[in-house]
């Protein structure tokens, strides 16, 4: 029994650092490349926001996927952790930053908001494309 719990927590936590990971890189890459401002500043361009969900919402389908895949069973289980995770941390997110006025509000009620309706389309594009490749979670 302690195996496949330890392979669910393992395929969540795998899922959630795909998500932070890619997201904290492109953040940085873009910082050093000078397209945002410095970490130091606030990002008011509503383009620049956009450019950030844009990448956010593929990075939070991506890990929710690769969430599925290493689902020991019930994959859209997992993909629903993973996804009030990202409900939970984006809506604690916006708490604490919109009063900061450190860009649009809108942008981070619109990871909180994502957040449920990416991780489904991640473990619905795993149960696609598991069920075309005869995968055993379809």
């Amino acid at each position: 029994m302690t195996r496949p719990f330890t392979r669910s927590v393992g395929a969540v936590l795998a899922g959630f650092l795909t998500v932070v990971v890619l997201s904290l890189g492109t953040d940085e890459l873009l910082h050093v490349l000078n397209v945002y401002p410095p970490w130091s500043e606030g990002m008011h361009d509503p383009a620049l926001n956009l450019l950030a969900l844009s990448y956010r919402i593929v990075y939070t389908i991506a890990g929710s996927y690769f969430a599925a895949r290493l689902a020991p069973n019930r994959p859209m289980g997992h993909v629903w952790v993973l996804g009030f995770i990202g409900l939970f941390f984006g809506t604690m997110g916006a708490i604490v930053t919109v009063p900061m006025n450190l860009g649009p509000a809108w942008y981070p009620i619109a990871i909180a908001l994502t957040a449920l309706p990416c991780s489904w389309a991640g473990g619905a594009l795993y149960q696609r494309t598991s069920t075309e490749l005869g995968g055993q979670h379809a």
